[in-house]
């Protein structure tokens, strides 16, 4: 199973992203999907999830600005990033978790962010 993550790039403040991240290969079934990010000298943070019910959980510091969507006929989970600061600026991590011959827990090889004027 691999991920394919795409959609960053450098944006104002107060502007918008989304971020997309497709999986492919024998998949059975997609469980919890989430981004995460990690910003320069910091530890990666969660961001946010959603399962496979569609329930979803937010970081305090990105409640009511970014939402998480997955398109699961597409393989694909996304991030709508809106009212974006300079403190969003991470290197952004897909996360998948799912069952395929095996259980598997994959990352995608990250998209940078970067929110500046």
């Amino acid at each position: 199973v691999q991920l394919q993550a795409s959609g960053g790039g450098l944006v104002q403040p107060g502007g918008f992203l989304r971020l997309s991240c497709a999986a492919s290969g024998s998949i059975f079934r997609l469980n919890d999907m989430a981004w995460h990010r990690q910003a320069p000298g910091k530890q990666r943070e969660l961001v946010a999830l959603i399962n496979s019910g569609g329930n979803t959980n937010y970081a305090d510091s990105v409640k009511g600005r970014f939402t998480i969507s997955r398109d699961n006929a597409k393989r694909t989970v996304y991030l709508e990033m809106n009212s974006l600061k300079p403190e969003d600026t991470a290197v952004y991590y897909c996360n998948v978790k799912g069952l395929a011959i095996v259980p598997f827990n994959v990352w995608g090889q990250g998209t940078l962010v970067t929110v500046s004027s």
